[in-house]
């Protein structure tokens, strides 16, 4: 695995487990040289994540919307920066360049990319391993909410197992590099019920 997209909050959230684990997957990011593809933002877990790739000597590609580069939040020392014109180009781009995606703590859109690229996984638009870096407990009440879609008809199995999960780096990357994504349609019959 050469390349691996982070979706984090802008926003350091109330724990500081939340930052101290952004550095740590940077730097062992940067360790296993495996190039971080994130949001290109200085601020929060996106700012701590890029940083601390960086500061190991790892390579860290920014994918900024135009629309935010006014509001002085872009990381000027990345490797690369590269200007989107939209959020769906943002996410389109980030998919283009990894071959995997991580989410840490976030909000509403770290839960909307996440998604998203689950959806297309599920879908059949790409192979990738999708994991949650489950920091503290953050991610516990929306894994039982996948749980609860496999048992009441509206997610299958498969599809729910295709979220890897893990509180600890390690794990969770050799989970990624270890990842078979399903072969089997997205829709449920009936007679699966």
């Amino acid at each position: 695995m050469k390349s691996i997209t982070v979706f984090c909050g802008s926003s350091f959230g109330t724990e500081e487990i939340y930052k101290e684990q952004a550095v740590l997957l940077g730097q062992t990011l940067a360790k296993e040289n495996i190039k971080l593809i994130y949001g290109g933002a200085n601020v929060g877990l996106m700012g701590a994540v890029a940083d601390g790739v960086l500061n190991a000597g790892g390579e860290a590609i920014g994918v900024l919307p135009d629309f935010l580069r006014s509001k002085e939040i872009a990381h000027l020392g990345l490797t690369e920066l590269i200007f989107v014109e939209s959020m769906h180009e943002r996410k389109t781009k980030m998919n283009d360049l990894c071959e995997g995606v991580i989410a840490l703590p976030g909000g509403f859109g770290t839960l909307e990319e996440l998604f998203e690229m689950l959806t297309w996984a599920q879908l059949g638009l790409h192979k990738k391993p999708i994991a949650i870096l489950n920091i503290n407990g953050f991610y516990d009440s929306l894994i039982e909410l996948t749980k609860t879609m496999v048992e009441k008809g509206l997610l299958k199995d498969v599809n729910q197992k295709m979220l890897l999960v893990s509180d600890n780096i390690d794990d969770l990357l050799n989970q990624m590099k270890n990842y078979t994504a399903p072969t089997v349609g997205k829709w449920i019959e009936k007679k699966e019920l």
